[in-house]
C-alpha cells in the first residue's frame, strides 16, 4: 500500500469531503440568491476554492502530484476570471451606476 502523507494522516479524508461540500454549497447558495455582481464573484472564487481543496486533498491522499498540477490551472482560471469579472463590473459602474445582476439587460448594443 502506498504510504500515505502525515497530514492526511492526522486529518480523515471524510473531513476534507464535508468542508469542500459546506464551502461549495454556501458559493452556490450566493450565486443563486445574491443580485451584487461582486458578492457573485466571491461566490464563484469560494466554488473553486472548494473544488481546489478536495482536489488537492484526494491528490495528497493518494500520493499523486498530478492533482496539485490541475489546481495550478484552476487558479489560474480563477485569476482570469476575476479579471473579466472587474472589467465587467466597471463598465457596469459606468454606465448604469448600479451593480445589480438584474440591469446587465441593459448593457446590450
Amino acid at each position: 500500500m502506498k504510504e500515505v502523507s502525515s497530514a492526511i494522516q492526522l486529518i480523515p479524508l471524510d473531513n476534507y469531503i464535508m468542508l469542500s461540500v459546506a464551502l461549495f454549497s454556501i458559493g452556490l447558495m450566493g450565486v443563486l440568491f445574491r443580485r451584487n455582481i461582486i458578492v457573485v464573484l466571491m461566490c464563484l472564487e469560494l466554488m473553486f476554492n472548494s473544488a481546489n481543496l478536495l482536489i488537492t486533498a484526494f491528490s495528497a491522499y493518494h500520493s499523486d502530484t498530478s492533482g496539485q498540477v490541475f489546481v495550478f490551472f484552476i487558479m489560474i482560471v480563477a485569476a482570469a476570471e476575476v479579471a473579466v469579472g472587474l472589467s465587467i463590473v466597471i463598465m457596469m459602474k459606468r454606465n448604469v451606476e448600479s451593480v445589480d445582476i438584474n440591469l446587465l439587460n441593459r448593457l446590450r448594443w
